[in-house]
């Protein structure tokens, strides 16, 4: 598996090296996958400015590999993001959040002009849904939330021992129809102490690398 994770990672160095220049700055991702990227950036680390980060963990292994890590709010634009996935869908609607920073990954995505997933092939599936849907919550709306996504047709369980970056609480949801992406993703967004879900839909990549 590292040996896909790294093929990838590589491949998306190849995409965004000859576009590098002094002035740029990258959006970085979170995850197994862009732990390699990072690794594998760090060779390039003269020719760019700095990073964004989508979570504290990606902030310190970027600072770590010699990479400044600049605030969002700090900066103007954001040219390539490079991040993972956890489900991958034909037309490229995402799932993310397994690790929990799907908030600021969408935040940074959005903020990017041009957003590079990078993934291994067992992530590339026909429809979204088999891996269980995050949904960041303030704690104190969790059974709430939990309540109203039961009446959609979703199984929510909280993801015990678990504190977001912004410190806030994660609902996996199971059996959740998926069917209209968009739809969902906005739908859920709505339920009052909803931070954010792992839907991608609106902030699609506009490239997606599989390792071969």
């Amino acid at each position: 598996m590292s040996g896909s994770k790294i093929n990838v990672a590589k491949q998306a160095i190849d995409y965004i090296k000859d576009k590098l220049h002094p002035e740029m700055i990258l959006g970085i991702g979170t995850g197994s996958t862009v732990n390699f990227f990072i690794e594998e950036l760090k060779e390039l680390r003269n020719n760019f400015a700095g990073a964004v980060s989508s979570s504290e963990a990606s902030s310190r292994l970027l600072s770590e590999n010699g990479i400044e890590v600049f605030n969002l709010n700090d900066i103007s634009e954001i040219a390539f993001y490079i991040d993972g996935a956890d489900e991958v869908a034909p037309n490229k609607e995402l799932i993310k959040g397994g690790g929990g920073a799907h908030t600021r990954e969408k935040i940074v995505a959005s903020a990017a002009k041009e957003f590079i997933c990078i993934v291994d092939d067992s992530k590339i599936v026909t429809k979204l849904g088999a891996f269980p849907l995050p949904v960041e919550v303030i704690p104190e709306s969790r059974s709430l939330v939990a309540r109203r996504i039961v009446s959609m047709g979703g199984v929510p369980e909280y993801r015990a021992g678990f504190t977001t970056d912004q410190g806030n609480q994660i609902l996996d949801v199971k059996e959740i129809d998926i069917s209209d992406p968009e739809e969902l993703e906005t739908l859920l967004n709505t339920i009052p102490g909803v931070v954010d879900n792992g839907i991608f839909a609106f902030n699609k990549p506009s490239v997606v690398l599989v390792s071969k």
